[in-house]
C-alpha cells in the first residue's frame, strides 16, 4: 500500500502528518508529468522513500522554500522514472519529448514553470482569502495602486479617499496577503 514509508524517520506520528500533508501534493505533481495513475502512485512511492532517508539529515534554511526542495526531488524521480522506463515501446513523438525533457536546461525550464505555476495558484487562493476579509474599498485601494498601477492622487480621486489612507489600505492587504501565502505554505498549501 503507498504511503506505509518509515524507515529513516525518526518519529512515525511527524513522518504520518508529512505523508497526510504532502502526498497528495507530490501524487499531483507526479501527475502533471502526465504519468498513468499506477506509474504516478509509483513514483510518488519513491519520492517518499527518498524523504524519509534524507530528512534526517536535511537542515532547515529559511531564505529557501521547503516546498521547492520537495519539487526537486518529485522532478529527479520523475527522471529517473524516464530513465528506468526508456526502453518501453513509445511512438516516435514520445520519443522526440523525451529526448527534449532528459536536457537539463529542458529540465530546469519545466522545473521553474512548474514552481512559478503553484506560485500563481498560491497567491490566487491567498488573494480570494483576503479579498473576503476585507472591505471593499480597502480592497479597491489596493487593486488601484498594487494592480492598476495608479497614481495615489487618481486611486484618491477615484474612491473619493485621502492619498495616505488609500496607501495605508494597499499596505495593509500586502501585509495580509503574504502572511497567509506564508500561513499556506507552512500548512502544505491547504490552510
Amino acid at each position: 500500500m503507498i504511503y506505509q514509508i518509515t524507515s529513516g524517520v525518526a518519529d512515525a506520528r511527524s513522518w504520518e502528518r508529512f505523508v497526510y500533508l504532502y502526498g497528495p501534493q507530490i501524487l499531483a505533481w507526479c501527475r502533471k508529468y502526465r504519468l498513468q495513475d499506477a506509474d504516478a502512485r509509483d513514483v510518488t512511492q519513491d519520492v517518499l522513500l527518498q524523504v524519509s532517508r534524507q530528512i534526517q539529515r536535511l537542515e532547515y534554511d529559511p531564505t529557501r522554500r521547503f516546498r521547492g526542495w520537495l519539487r526537486a526531488v518529485v522532478h529527479g524521480a520523475w527522471c529517473q522514472w524516464v530513465e528506468r522506463n526508456h526502453g518501453r515501446e513509445r511512438g516516435a513523438a514520445d520519443t522526440a519529448m523525451l529526448m527534449v525533457l532528459e536536457q537539463t536546461p529542458a529540465r530546469d525550464e519545466l522545473l521553474a514553470r512548474m514552481e512559478a505555476e503553484y506560485d500563481r495558484e498560491l497567491l490566487e487562493l491567498a488573494t480570494q482569502r483576503i479579498r473576503r476579509r476585507v472591505e471593499p474599498q480597502t480592497w479597491q485601494a489596493f487593486e488601484l495602486l498594487a494592480l492598476q498601477r495608479l497614481s495615489g492622487d487618481e486611486g484618491a480621486a477615484r474612491l473619493g479617499m485621502p492619498v495616505g489612507s488609500l496607501f495605508a489600505a494597499r499596505s495593509k492587504v500586502q501585509r495580509m496577503l503574504r502572511e497567509e501565502i506564508a500561513r499556506m505554505e507552512q500548512a502544505g498549501g491547504e490552510a
